[in-house]
């Protein structure tokens, strides 16, 4: 079993996938936003860090049900220093019909993610199942969320990948973890990459 595991984890790496390390530089993220601005992250970083949240788009109901919660706590994320960015690879009609469900007027939405990015940030890749129960279509291909909190210097802090929409990690409990965090100077874990 054990070393099956490992012959199927070999040959993902080989294909491509990617982990990303905490304390290590991420990938650089360029994309448009609605309204005309472009997102850099090596440029937009709060005084504590960016919050990058990947979503699936427009076809997931769950999507917008999350960034509805993401953006109740845009108020307390910014307190926190934490500037944050929504990101899909969807195209910018789609993304706009996403945000306008959202009806956020300071969440930012940054769209036409390149799949090769995403998986660069490791993210999973599905294919269309067609319309969904909305009757939205689906992207022949499109990725599965990811929330990555990203430090100042651009290293990680922080990431969950996922290989479903459902589940996510919550946006109240993450405001609530960044008060331990930042009176504690908590760092950045699951860094080693040693042997074992």
């Amino acid at each position: 079993m054990i070393a099956e595991c490992t012959v199927k984890c070999d040959s993902n790496l080989k294909r491509g996938a990617t982990m990303l390390i905490p304390r290590q530089k991420t990938p650089n993220l360029k994309l448009p936003t609605l309204g005309g601005a472009e997102f850099d992250l090596s440029t937009a970083s709060g005084d504590r860090g960016t919050l990058v949240v990947f979503y699936r788009g427009l076809h997931c109901p769950i999507c917008a049900k999350y960034l509805k919660e993401l953006d109740e706590q845009l108020p307390a994320l910014a307190e926190h220093g934490i500037t944050v960015v929504a990101v899909s690879s969807d195209n910018q009609e789609r993304t706009q019909v996403m945000a306008d469900k959202v009806g956020s007027s300071t969440l930012q939405f940054a769209y036409d993610l390149p799949l090769t990015v995403a998986k660069e940030w490791g993210l999973f890749i599905s294919t269309s199942r067609g319309k969904t129960s909305l009757g939205i279509e689906e992207p022949a291909l499109f990725s599965e969320p990811g929330l990555f909190l990203i430090s100042p210097d651009q290293s990680l802090y922080f990431s969950s990948i996922q290989t479903m929409p459902f589940i996510r990690p919550n946006f109240a409990e993450l405001v609530g973890a960044l008060d331990f965090v930042i009176k504690n100077s908590y760092p950045a874990r699951g860094e080693y990459r040693g042997d074992v």
